[in-house]
């Protein structure tokens, strides 16, 4: 990703401000965070080589620097954070002409000055080394990023704990009878459960676990929906990684039964949803930018 960053001013997650708000006008105004990742990768010619490079922490690199350009833009007001899990353009982001590189780095520099003597909590400034971007849940991080905590915390699990996590967690999902396989050169398949819609109607589901810190391509896709054939109605792979966009079109191809994919983040959204090993803390911060609106 270099290529397109040499000779520009400030950190290197400044040149995806632009993208991002482009993606979000041609998305209708809004999407999670994984769908206008994707669609900037796609939109920028992201190789899925580029997609798979790890920050020092363990992070993907470019879904990183894109997530401290969502920081930037909901604090500047481009980007409502308000609610979790959706980015959406606000009035003004709507309305904003095309950001050049140099109005990027401007905007940058005014809600940096916010943090030049960042309060305990706040970020301090961000550096070409790829620090965490701050969680999804704020515009300010107010502590360590639990999202990452979460991640790190699955990919330190054996495989036979990971596939053990998994079982508990669509057992939580409502999944009824799920049985991890433990068994080796069994297509990938790594257990299987029963998805009740209702007393009527029921489907065979298998899952596959890969606790991955990189991109699954679409190959992986196709060998496990191989391996299922006629041998369940649904399947899910479960990764602490991301999909490719490849992997992704692959999962919903026509004329072949589709792949449900969980990713890192997808992941963490359940265990938020569900309270299973995250507990929730209820605290207060200021918000400089409500009292700000009063200063004339």
């Amino acid at each position: 990703m270099s290529p397109r960053y040499d000779g520009l001013e400030g950190p290197k997650f400044v040149q995806y401000f632009a993208p991002i708000i482009k993606a979000l006008k041609d998305m209708g105004g809004s999407g999670r965070p994984g769908e206008v990742t994707d669609r900037v990768a796609a939109d920028l010619g992201v190789t899925d080589a580029e997609r798979s490079e790890l920050t020092g922490s363990g992070v993907v690199r470019f879904d990183n620097r894109v997530a401290w350009a969502r920081f930037y833009l909901a604090k500047a007001g481009i980007i409502d954070a308000s609610r979790r899990g959706v980015w959406t353009l606000t009035d003004r982001g709507r309305t904003l002409p095309e950001l050049s590189h140099r109005d990027a780095y401007a905007l940058f520099k005014d809600v940096h000055s916010q943090f030049q003597e960042p309060a305990e909590g706040e970020p301090g400034e961000p550096s070409d080394t790829d620090t965490d971007a701050p969680s999804e849940e704020s515009a300010i991080a107010t502590g360590p990023n639990h999202r990452v905590q979460v991640i790190e915390a699955l990919m330190s699990l054996p495989p036979g704990g990971f596939e053990a996590f998994a079982q508990r967690l669509l057992r939580e999902a409502g999944f009824q009878g799920v049985t991890v396989t433990g068994r080796s050169g069994d297509g990938g398949i790594d257990g299987n459960g029963i998805l009740e819609v209702n007393p009527l109607v029921s489907f065979k589901v298998l899952f596959q676990c890969k606790r991955y810190s990189g991109s699954v391509g679409p190959g992986a896709v196709r060998d496990f929906r191989g391996a299922m054939a006629g041998r369940a109605d649904k399947g899910i792979i479960i990764t602490t990684g991301t999909f490719s966009s490849d992997a992704r079109k692959e999962a919903v191809r026509d004329g072949v039964p589709p792949i449900e994919l969980v990713d890192g983040e997808k992941l963490v959204d359940m265990l938020e949803g569900l309270e299973l090993g995250l507990e929730p803390v209820n605290a207060y911060r200021i918000d400089r930018s409500f009292f700000d609106q009063f200063r004339g």
